[in-house]
């Protein structure tokens, strides 16, 4: 039996995709007026989900889940497109994170039975003795937060995003030995004292060089706890998305069959990465309709540099046009750079939208991207709520928000393959 494939057929007035994953099945569809010979099925679906567009699907059951780490959301927006893709329902039971205002605009958009404001570490506990494959749990893990231990023996799915910060080559001071580094652990053991079907965790790459191996670890003491594992780095490129961004999945799954190992899932769900004439084109002619669509007020120097880019039609910023800290020998050759509509993005930081922090200069109009834009590239939809009661959170929260987010594309693979093993 084939465990898993994924296609879209054409169909009068749209797109039908079906999806098959393990035991679970689902057919939806999209409205979609104009069909582009020339461009894949798969983007023009995607397309639409970002617009917003309705998705008609048959639902037949539910997939119940919890979020540690979960921001504002961008590893449950992929979840969510996976599990529905599958002909059910997302049901989140509950979301943790110790930003509060993150974790209200999760609430916003997801509406987990309880919302949890507090370090995921502190919700379990723990021991474990060695490092790495050597790793072995003392005894068996346990919630301490009422709220979770209600949970257990209820949870289909737990998904983490533990704090990358400690493993990217972007941190210089404590790269590979930062205690946070072990908040991937206790994902684990969290995991495990809630008896989940299915985890899914995601971190930076490099992750794999923790000097104390914290995926060894975290897969050793979930194979004891009899779970199947696998891991795999993924290209969201490689999936279909605009954006140049790669992470580190570990898919952990206890059931009747061993789910299909993520790396041969994003194999098969391996296509041409789209542009960003496909992803955000539309945005440049459209209405203004909120603080998303506000494009920072740069400096005198920065919009001089713009219009030189324009001006001489270049897409990259000449050194004599940079800052000295810019010029000749720079390591980050992208910055002060121009997009290009028919190529994907950069990766989606935090500094999207300050052109001394990448590539991150409309293809078309003199200023740098939107929150909206940048919130497509990484695959919210337009419909994704990221006020804070009621009105625009600061432009740093936001910008944290969105950069901070995983691509809705790698969540959505890594998460099909873990319900392969349904």
């Amino acid at each position: 039996m084939e465990l898993f494939s994924e296609t879209f057929q054409r169909t009068p007035g749209g797109i039908t995709r079906t999806v098959s994953a393990g035991s679970l099945r689902g057919v939806s569809s999209v409205a979609c007026g104009d069909i582009d010979a020339n461009s894949p099925l798969s983007h023009q679906w995607w397309a639409q989900q970002l617009r917003g567009t309705p998705t008609e699907i048959e639902r037949v059951g539910a997939i119940h889940t919890v979020d540690f780490f979960c921001g504002s959301g961008g590893l449950s927006v992929g979840a969510a497109r996976a599990i529905e893709a599958c002909g059910m329902n997302h049901v989140p039971l509950a979301a943790v994170d110790v930003d509060a205002e993150a974790l209200g605009v999760y609430s916003r958009n997801f509406k987990p039975q309880a919302a949890l404001a507090t370090n995921a570490a502190s919700v379990v506990d723990y021991h474990i003795y060695g490092r790495g494959e050597d790793a072995e749990l003392a005894y068996e893990p346990e919630l301490v937060d009422g709220r979770l231990e209600a949970l257990v023996g209820k949870v289909d799915l737990v998904l983490a995003g533990p704090p990358c910060q400690g493993h990217s080559n972007l941190n210089n001071h404590t790269r590979r030995s930062d205690p946070r580094n072990m908040l991937y652990v206790s994902v684990a053991a969290a995991a495990i004292a809630l008896r989940t079907r299915a985890l899914v965790i995601e971190n930076v790459p490099d992750v794999l060089a923790d000097k104390t191996n914290v995926v060894g670890a975290a897969s050793k003491i979930l194979r004891q706890a009899g779970y199947c594992v696998s891991t795999a780095v993924l290209s969201a490129t490689e999936l279909g998305a605009a954006q140049t961004r790669k992470r580190h999945f570990l898919i952990a799954t206890k059931g009747r069959t061993a789910h299909v190992p993520v790396g041969e899932v994003a194999g098969l769900l391996r296509q041409p990465p789209m542009t960003l004439r496909e992803i955000i084109q539309d945005l440049a002619i459209a209405p203004h309709r909120s603080f998303m669509d506000d494009a920072p007020v740069l400096s005198p120097e920065n919009r001089s540099r713009i219009d030189y880019l324009f001006e001489h039609d270049l897409y990259e910023l000449p050194d004599l046009q940079r800052p000295d800290c810019h010029k000749n020998g720079h390591t980050y050759p992208s910055v002060y750079g121009r997009l290009s509509w028919d190529k994907p993005s950069q990766t989606i930081t935090t500094g999207f939208m300050t052109p001394g922090r990448g590539r991150y200069i409309h293809p078309s109009q003199r200023r740098v991207l939107t929150a909206r834009e940048a919130a497509r590239i990484q695959g919210f939809p337009d419909t994704y709520d990221f006020t804070v009661d009621g009105t625009a959170p600061s432009k740093k929260a936001l910008t944290k928000w969105i950069g901070d987010a995983v691509p809705c594309w790698l969540g959505y693979a890594a998460v099909l393959a873990a319900l392969t093993g349904y």
